[in-house]
């Protein structure tokens, strides 16, 4: 287990050298950021101003309406999120293949997939409305069982965004193929994403513990303009560490994808130490 971590952290840090030598990347993590900050608002402010989550049902459940709302707001969500994340693996293919990509090439690729991206927002919704349903009416051992049936959809479709960029399919294929290159892929699927979360959440409550506390000794001098400052230079540190984690992420699924399709990861990802790692079965 602990030889798998290892050999999984290596391939994360293959994805941090791709990420240096293609820094652009991280822009879009932080475009898609920014618009799914203007679709929850344009959703959920209007909204809450018309009184909808004021006409829940006397019991406390949401209504048919809110479910509606949700499903809504779920799909124009999950595109615009997709979306950015087809530009960012697209783009990362590029670079794996030994090419050098741009900010417009990852674009490109994305706008090429627009009909299948849609389809996978509207799977995706669909899944997460009905998730979300059965949650509000299960009772603590259901929502457990619930849980874990959304931990499997995340695990299942976690390379269906190369496989859509990389191939001619639909939503539906594409969450077949995703499955299918899953069994070949599964503990580095897994111990990998574990490896980048678990690193990037111990970073995060580092810098919220300093932050915090030099916030705290800003406001001790009562000058606002410093602790502003603080605070401000705080929020930057934390958006860069996140979008930093989400664009490794989005690497590390297409030299995951990459190596499971077609045999060879490229880029950072020596033959080696890739070939020792994934383990493909026959």
């Amino acid at each position: 287990m602990f030889a798998r971590f290892a050999q999984s952290w290596s391939l994360v840090k293959a994805s941090a050298s791709v990420l240096r030598s293609d820094k652009e990347l991280l822009l879009f993590p932080l475009l898609s950021a920014l618009a799914s900050l203007v679709v929850a608002a344009s959703f959920f402010v209007p909204a809450a101003l018309g009184g909808l989550f004021a006409s829940m049902r006397a019991d406390g459940r949401p209504d048919a309406a809110f479910y509606a709302l949700l499903f809504a707001f779920y799909v124009v969500q999950y595109f615009v999120i997709i979306f950015f994340n087809s530009a960012l693996v697209g783009a990362a293919l590029i670079r794996l293949r030994g090419g050098d990509p741009t900010v417009a090439d990852g674009f490109r690729i994305a706008m090429s997939k627009l009909p299948a991206i849609l389809g996978y927002a509207i799977i995706s919704a669909t899944v997460g409305v009905v998730l979300r349903a059965l949650q509000e009416r299960a009772g603590f051992i259901g929502r457990f069982v619930v849980g874990l049936i959304g931990l499997a959809w995340t695990v299942a479709s976690f390379l269906v965004v190369p496989v859509l960029v990389n191939n001619d399919v639909g939503p539906i294929d594409a969450v077949k193929r995703s499955a299918e290159l899953l069994k070949k892929t599964w503990g580095q699927n897994l111990i990998g994403n574990v490896g980048i979360g678990l690193v990037f959440g111990l970073l995060l409550f580092a810098l919220v513990f300093v932050g915090g506390g030099l916030i705290v000794l800003a406001a001790t001098t009562k000058t606002t303009a410093l602790i502003v400052l603080t605070a401000v230079v705080v929020g930057i540190a934390i958006l860069a560490l996140v979008l930093v984690q989400a664009a490794l992420q989005g690497i590390y699924s297409a030299a995951l994808y990459r190596y499971a399709a077609e045999g060879e990861a490229g880029g950072a990802f020596a033959h080696d130490m890739v070939a020792d790692a994934f383990r493909v079965k026959a």
